[in-house]
């Protein structure tokens, strides 16, 4: 497969993160499984997909909007708060319009 023909999302995903979804499909979906695989609980493991859904998300978006895309997956990784994500994209957003 051509590296241009995968998809953005792919190729963004952190290696811990690809190894998620490999266990994930190799576990057939099962998140009570998943959840025993890495010795967590199921709603722990329910974050983790929550978040992973959230960064793909992201990625498909990042081609519209780069920068408000990067500050959102900060904010999904905990790297910085919602809020502060919140009024650092508006600003971005004012400073375009101008």
């Amino acid at each position: 497969m051509e590296l241009d023909k995968i998809p953005q999302w792919i190729l963004s995903l952190e290696p811990e993160d690809a190894e998620f979804i490999k266990n994930f499909v190799l576990k057939s979906g099962s998140l009570k499984e998943i959840a025993k695989l890495y010795e967590v609980s199921y709603p722990t493991v329910r974050l983790r997909l929550d978040k992973l859904i959230q960064k793909i998300e992201i990625s498909d978006r990042k081609e519209d909007e780069p920068f408000s895309a990067f500050i959102k997956g900060l904010a999904v990784d905990a790297r910085i708060d919602l809020e502060t994500a919140k009024i650092i994209i508006d600003k971005y957003k004012q400073e375009r319009e101008n």
